[in-house]
């Protein structure tokens, strides 16, 4: 995963949301459809295509899907 689209791409992919680029940067809170359930499936999602671990409790305080991208790949 080399971009925050890419997590969005995967996101889409995964978790049947329907996530555009633009919205990177929206508050989480502000996502349509979104809730903690997608949260915690986009940690385990992060987690089998990085191959390692994420910090969940750092992604648990992030606002914004490009602020759990900035989470995994800084791991």
């Amino acid at each position: 995963m080399h971009t925050v689209e890419d997590l969005i791409a995967l996101a889409n992919q995964h978790l049947g949301t329907a996530l555009a680029p633009h919205d990177a940067g929206a508050e989480l809170t502000e996502l349509e459809d979104w809730d903690s359930v997608h949260l915690l499936r986009l940690v385990a999602l992060l987690e089998s295509e990085l191959g390692r671990p994420v910090p969940v409790a750092e992604v648990l305080q992030a606002r914004s899907l490009r602020d759990i991208w900035a989470v995994a790949v800084a791991t």
